[in-house]
């Protein structure tokens, strides 16, 4: 069971570099024309648009923050309860 859990925590960990490559190639116009981009942008829209449009300031959308660091603080816990197990 640890094996497996192990396993799913890599897995989220990869996802979560995805994650953070979609946030940051947000910032930069140029990149999100690129296939490198349309793939990260396709892996990580799907939870990303769980959040969309809850934290929106005028121009500014927090959105990607919040589900970053939820999503973070889920890959936190799945890794605490690993090493309880474990």
């Amino acid at each position: 069971m640890v094996l497996l859990l192990e396993y799913i925590y890599i897995l989220l960990q990869v996802y979560y570099w995805i994650l953070i490559a979609y946030i940051l190639g947000s910032w930069i116009p140029e990149l999100r024309d690129t296939k490198l981009y349309k793939i990260v942008y396709q892996l990580a829209n799907p939870y990303m648009r769980i959040f969309r449009g809850l934290l929106v300031f005028g121009m500014m959308d927090f959105t990607p923050i919040l589900g970053f660091l939820l999503y973070q603080w889920g890959l936190s816990n799945l890794n605490n309860m690993i090493q309880t197990l474990g």
